[in-house]
């Protein structure tokens, strides 16, 4: 699995590359097929009327898809707690989505023939 993190209008610090790893290394025990994850970790802008707004936006390859979470907060490690609990959702979505299609492939290889005379 590979890892890319990026910062915008930020400093980049130890602390948040941590939180941001700690995440991505807890994401493949929702989803074990995880090719990468692109994290961009920011500030939406540097005039912002309520103060500073940030942002973490993570995207996960998948095989033959990506799943994108973005969320916004006033503190930047409550954003990445957001991403970590909307992202097991969406993971679990799309684990349970390929897990009904594997099901049905093995029903119509099961499938019963009417032509056969008992």
């Amino acid at each position: 699995m590979i890892v890319n993190i990026k910062f915008t209008k930020i400093d980049p610090t130890e602390a948040l590359k941590a939180a941001a790893m700690d995440v991505a290394n807890y994401l493949p025990t929702y989803f074990d097929e995880i090719i990468a994850i692109d994290i961009d970790l920011g500030r939406t802008s540097d005039h912002h009327e309520k103060g500073k707004v940030y942002y973490a936006e993570f995207n996960v390859s998948i095989p033959g898809s990506m799943v994108r979470v973005s969320k916004e907060s006033e503190d930047l490690y409550k954003a990445i707690e957001k991403v970590k609990d909307h992202m097991k959702v969406e993971l679990e979505k799309y684990k349970g989505k390929m897990n009904q299609i594997n099901r049905e492939e093995i029903r119509e290889t099961k499938a019963y023939h009417d032509d056969i005379d008992v």
